[in-house]
């Protein structure tokens, strides 16, 4: 990619990539940790809310005190140092920022930092990919007319399988599946912060010392998170959720050619083009060998019998019909892999992802029977987990995206298992969050 060439060569003329971020929790923290080793890459100012915990992060990844003592914006550029502060807006508002990630987890600061970040000119790396599924293809489009880059954050995994799915049709190839893998079974979607730390062997204490959030963790159990990644994926590389959506086929590495391919060719998928995630355990509880728990794949097909017979001949993995093949990326280092994002956009300005339509979406789906006069609690709570739906299917049933499923009341009972709709709840309406959620459901209805 000649991009280490390229930032030493900024770094060699005294013209860094200046950055800023805003979020220094686990994602931030990984970044941080590389953006000191990285040469052409200048982080002027972090913003977080917990100052404190924001310059604690930074002495856990090996900065300095003097690296983060600047006293403001003007004296971190004086000094090649950082500026922290409570303060995302005077960040984004900061002359001579190129890109700012966005690495908040919270949708509604999410969507609120990225179209000010529109509005002063500077690219958005968005970490926070909540925010990208609730309005991301908006957010694209708006950032389209202002003429900067909105970018998913390489290292996560809807970036990865981006570049994977990109990759087989650059090359020619018909992208047949694309996923990730995870640690997933049916009773999960039950999961609740009170069960979540059974779920992955380890004490409530243990957990608690290690600063593990439960809630975020649940996210990731109960299935929210892979609906939320699934649908960045089909909503940036045209692959589209099956109608029910996801399965969770249980899979290991060497048999991704065998089972993510359509059904009536011996696979578990509804159609050709679908989003699917893998189990790393079979359904009666065992893990699955060679599984793909941490990774990344595509599944692809041979358009001819030339292109079938050179899979056999460099000895790649297929289906019995040899037409299909995979290839996988076992690991993703997160925010340790976040600069290159930064560097595309501000090199080259050109996104590591990013939305072409709005084609999947996550609607809160309750975990057990709910009562109306409930509060929900939104993503990894007690009440609800995000299930992926093509959008068509979400706009049609008038979904409440599990993105603003937070702090809204029940002006029904809601058997378990059931999507909850936006005629189902209370909610605020005078948010920005849900004028941009509204304003993308129309421009994208057709």
């Amino acid at each position: 990619m000649n991009l280490h060439a390229m930032l030493s060569a900024r770094e060699a003329e005294g013209n860094p990539v200046r950055v800023g971020l805003i979020g220094a929790g686990k994602f931030g923290s990984m970044f941080l940790s590389q953006v000191l080793h990285t040469p052409g890459m200048h982080l002027v100012g972090i913003a977080d809310l917990n100052v404190e915990g924001a310059r604690d992060a930074c002495r856990r990844v090996h900065w300095t005190e003097e690296r983060f003592a600047a006293k403001s914006f003007a004296d971190a550029y004086d000094r090649g140092s950082t500026f922290i502060t409570d303060d995302a807006d005077a960040l984004i508002a900061t002359d001579g920022i190129d890109v700012i990630i966005e690495s908040t987890g919270v949708p509604e600061a999410g969507i609120h930092h990225a179209l000010s970040c529109f509005e002063q000119g500077k690219h958005v790396v968005m970490v926070n990919v909540e925010a990208d599924v609730l309005v991301g293809p908006l957010l694209t489009r708006k950032a389209r007319e202002a003429g900067v880059v909105y970018a998913m954050a390489y290292g996560d995994q809807p970036a990865l399988i981006c570049e994977q799915v990109d990759w087989a049709r650059a090359c020619g190839l018909e992208v047949v599946a694309a996923g990730k893998g995870t640690l997933f079974m049916p009773d999960y979607h039950a999961s609740t912060p009170d069960t979540i730390w059974d779920h992955y062997g380890i004490s409530a204490e243990r957990a608690a010392q290690s600063g593990m959030n439960a809630k975020m963790f649940n996210s990731f159990l109960d299935g929210t998170k892979s609906g939320i990644e699934m649908a960045a994926v089909a909503n940036a590389t045209g692959l589209t959720p099956a109608p029910g959506g996801l399965e969770f086929p249980p899979c290991a590495v060497e048999k991704l050619a065998q089972t993510l391919i359509p059904q009536t060719d011996g696979g578990t998928l509804h159609h050709k083009g679908q989003v699917e995630v893998v189990s790393s355990r079979d359904r009666d509880g065992v893990d699955v060998t060679n599984n793909l728990r941490w990774g990344v794949y595509v599944v692809y097909e041979a358009p001819t019998d030339y292109v079938k017979n050179c899979f056999r001949d460099y000895g790649m993995l297929t289906d019995k019909s040899g037409r299909y093949s995979a290839l996988w990326r076992p690991y993703h280092l997160i925010g340790l892999e976040l600069g290159i994002s930064v560097a595309m956009a501000a090199l080259r300005g050109e996104p590591t992802g990013c939305n072409q339509g709005f084609l999947g979406d996550v609607v809160a789906t309750a975990k057990r029977d709910l009562k109306a006069g409930e509060e929900l609690d939104g993503e990894g709570g007690y009440c609800v987990w995000g299930k992926l739906m093509p959008a068509a299917d979400s706009l049609r049933l008038g979904g409440l995206p599990i993105g603003l499923s937070h702090g809204v009341t029940l002006k029904y009972d809601i058997p378990v298992g059931r999507p909850v709709r936006w005629d189902d709840v209370t909610f605020d309406d005078s948010t920005q969050a849900y004028a941009i959620r509204r304003e993308m459901e129309k421009g994208f209805a057709a």
